[in-house]
């Protein structure tokens, strides 16, 4: 469904209202939702879909997800935490996963950003190269 421009403006200024020292406030953003709901302003349902949209996008921003073929020790662990904090200028959530099909290396992914340094993307990627 498409929404109105002033819809997307509105949800947009809401969302930024939702953050208290550069972190979302997640008791401030039900408070939005509930208030929109209670008032139903025009276009509220745009407005609660692109609210909606943008929450799950900085939610994804705040986790990451890191896929190994093998368990990563704790040290490498500690020096990923690390370097992607460094990277994006704060905290993030990590959660690491087990993917054999990697076969070796780990791929990370934050948000829609995503770093490959598995074995297997380097196969895909000379099998590409020499087909």
């Amino acid at each position: 469904m498409k929404i109105s421009k002033e819809a997307r403006r509105t949800s947009r200024q809401l969302f930024r209202a939702c953050f208290a020292d550069g972190k979302l406030d997640e008791a401030r953003a039900r408070s939005v939702v509930a208030l929109v709901t209670e008032k139903k302003p025009r276009g509220y349902i745009g407005i609660l879909e692109n609210f909606a949209r943008l929450l799950r996008g900085e939610s994804e921003r705040q986790n990451a997800v890191v896929e190994s073929a093998t368990a990563i020790s704790d040290d490498m662990r500690f020096q990923l935490k690390a370097g992607l904090a460094k990277k994006y200028g704060r905290e993030l959530a990590l959660q690491f996963q087990v993917v054999p099909e990697l076969l070796g290396g780990i791929r990370v992914k934050v948000g829609s950003d995503v770093w490959d340094g598995s074995v297997k993307a380097r196969l895909e990627a000379l099998k590409n190269q020499l087909a």
